[in-house]
């Protein structure tokens, strides 16, 4: 019956799938999902994909064990393994606890182990490693339960004790198995074969053969991480053995391996040298350094990486340099010079590598060899990276031949300067100021301090100012400074220029000279925010005071308003403020033709009322009326000396708000201001 109804349709065969599983007719209905999935022509109609099915059927299996005879288990489920590597996890879990329900205990444990070993992902393994410790829990709680109910016996003490056992010896292989995965994930990822070395800490014989197998096993042109690493750890581990012989056997293997980098081989060699140093072979590393700087027959580019790297190591500065401080301990000083002129000729040397060299020299009294030595290394780097070179070469120079080849110091400075960058002229031009000062002519050493306060940065102007003035004050005296202070005027940023200005200023009362530091104030000045910069407004005030007079004071309040105006205008000129109504009204887009239309000239006394009632915030006038007011102010002193009494102009009124006139009464009458 079942056949001839399996034959109507398609959606009638799913029907009777469901209705056989609903009726717990499991076997008949596995076999029917089996054929359904074996079909390659089938498709569901209630939207099942293949992958769902395959998951329903290995349930279906797992779960009813002892319900389905009809079909072979394992083998389905293995061929689900090969199918849906995505569902990996689940399908070795419904395999083993489908031997679990069929009491198989020792199967469902291998397979188990087969799952933890064969896994490719940490996700599966995770999933299988779980369900296989909660597998041994429950096994080692029915025992336990058991010798609870009978009794306890040899037998089941045994057994209790070898399932403990091996549970715990699962839980310790966990980081291993872990390290398994991600090996078979990636068998060239140096990292995870170090990683296992390290967890067989204390068996020699497993360290042994995991790093004999990591090097059979690893691809170097695939290697993740640094192979060289795997070598040096495993000559390593026969050294701290004390097993030099086959340490050294190791290293000879590793010169040999086809390393992707030269870095790596050159790795590999100079651990090679310092482990002969180590157990005080000293000869045996000097021969090793030959050999790895041996050239090849033919010289190909270091970076040439269609050729070995055995054939460029050559050329390796890390191998040259061991070279080089090995030779200048244990050597003589010929071969030393010899293996430095050699770095010199590969043209790998480092501005590090010439120093080294250039003092070296100098210690042996070879001075003119050493300052050719720095002289070819200035050929060979380009700034910033000669830096270091020409500083350490013009002290040394300087330092040994003083004022007798003063010409040829010179030609060195000037060659240092050329092409220098700003950042670090300033170090060089002091050192040749000092030269020409020391050994030469004052007055070049002036020339050398004006060129560095143009050749300097920004931020070294100021600094380097102040450097020229303090050397010009003790060669020539402070008169020489004047010139200084006003190129230093002339070219700093307004900040510096406020603060050299002041310093002149004050130079210039020190020397008498009253009128000209007036007129550095007065120039100053504009650089001065009354705001902001109220010291040296306080400084110029205290030397109008004790230097000037009626004047000369007025005139300094008019420059303070002069300059107060400029910045204010700058800084808030058409920003909006809030009204007396709390409406906020704009700015007028031309004050001067606001103030003509609304402002009215008073009298003297009621000027004098208005300016009492001002606002913070005012508005001063323009320098032409302010002009104005003074010449009225004048006529108005030349009546008073006649009369002795003030005349009044009559003149129309009109309302005016008190901002706009802002101090205007004490630039009429700025007699009784400073009264």
């Amino acid at each position: 019956m079942i056949h001839t109804y399996q034959t109507v349709s398609i959606i009638t065969t799913q029907i009777l799938i469901d209705y056989l599983i609903s009726v717990e007719h499991l076997d008949e209905a596995a076999v029917l999902l089996t054929k359904c999935l074996n079909d390659e022509d089938f498709q569901s109609k209630k939207g099942k994909s293949k992958h769902q099915m395959w998951i329903q059927l290995c349930q279906l299996l797992s779960e009813n064990p002892t319900k389905i005879t009809s079909i072979k288990v394992e083998p389905i489920i293995r061929q689900g393994l090969l199918r849906f590597t995505d569902m990996t996890g689940k399908l070795w879990i419904s395999l083993a606890e489908y031997y679990t329900r069929k009491l198989q205990f020792d199967k469902a444990r291998d397979i188990y182990e087969e799952a933890v070993k064969t896994v490719m992902t940490v996700r599966d393994f995770g999933q299988v490693f779980d369900v296989y410790a909660e597998f041994e829990e429950q096994l080692i709680t029915l025992k336990i339960e058991n010798r609870t109910k009978n009794g306890k016996t040899p037998d089941n003490e045994l057994d209790l004790q070898l399932r403990l056992r091996r549970f715990e010896k699962l839980m310790q292989r966990r980081p291993l198995l872990l390290n398994s995965v991600l090996l078979r994930q990636n068998p060239h990822n140096v990292n995870e074969w170090l990683k296992r070395v390290e967890l067989f800490e204390g068996k020699p014989r497993e360290i042994v053969n995991t790093y004999t197998e990591a090097i059979k096993t690893i691809d170097p042109k695939l290697a993740t991480g640094k192979l060289s690493r795997l070598w040096i750890e495993f000559a390593g581990f026969y050294e701290k053995n004390e097993q030099l012989p086959e340490c050294r056997v190791i290293f000879e293997k590793a010169v040999l391996v086809p390393f992707v980098k030269v870095d790596e081989l050159a790795d590999v060699w100079t651990q090679y040298v310092e482990t002969e140093l180590r157990h005080e072979c000293y000869e045996e590393a000097l021969s090793h350094l030959r050999r790895a700087t041996a050239p090849p027959a033919h010289k190909p580019s270091y970076f040439d990486r269609t050729e070995s790297v055995q054939n460029r190591v050559y050329r390796n500065l890390k191998i040259w340099t061991l070279y080089a401080d090995l030779e200048d301990s244990l050597g003589t000083f010929d071969r030393t010079k010899s293996v430095y002129y050699r770095i010199l000729d590969l043209r790998i040397a480092s501005p590090q590598i010439i120093l080294n060299f250039a003092e070296l020299l100098e210690e042996k009294n070879y001075f003119e060899e050493s300052f050719k030595v720095y002289e070819r290394g200035i050929g060979m780097f380009k700034w910033p990276l000669v830096y270091d070179l020409w500083t350490t070469y013009l002290t040394k120079f300087v330092k040994r031949y003083g004022g007798d080849k003063l010409e040829r110091a010179r030609d060195l400075f000037e060659q240092a300067l050329d092409k220098c960058p700003e950042k670090f002229a300033k170090s060089i031009f002091l050192l040749y100021a000092k030269l020409e000062e020391d050994f030469g002519l004052k007055r070049h050493a002036m020339a050398v301090y004006n060129r560095a306060t143009v050749a300097v940065t920004k931020e070294d102007k100021a600094e380097m100012f102040q450097i020229y003035i303090n050397r010009a004050t003790a060669c020539f005296g402070v008169t020489h400074t004047r010139q200084i202070y006003e190129q230093a005027l002339e070219t700093l940023p307004d900040g510096d220029a406020l603060t050299f200005g002041q310093r002149f200023a004050e130079l210039e009362t020190k020397l008498g000279e009253i009128d000209r530091a007036r007129s550095i104030y007065i120039h100053t000045s504009q650089f001065a925010d009354p705001r902001q910069a109220s010291d040296f407004w306080r400084v110029w005030q205290t030397f109008e005071v004790s230097h000037g007079n009626e004047d000369t004071f007025r005139e300094m309040l008019r420059i303070k308003r002069s300059v107060r105006d400029k910045y204010s205008t700058a800084s808030s000129f058409n920003v909006p403020t809030e009204g007396d109504g709390g409406v906020v009204e704009s700015v007028v887009s031309d004050p001067m033709a606001q103030l003509q239309k609304d402002v009215q000239f008073v009298r003297g006394n009621e000027q004098k009322q208005a300016s009492e009632a001002q606002n913070p915030d005012e508005i001063t006038l323009d320098e032409d009326d302010e002009d104005e007011s003074e010449d009225e102010d004048e006529s108005e002193d030349e009546d008073g000396d006649k009369s002795g009494e003030e005349e009044e102009k009559e003149v129309v009124k009109q309302a005016v708000p008190d901002e706009v006139f802002g101090k205007l009464a004490s630039q009429v009458y700025p007699e009784e201001t400073l009264e």
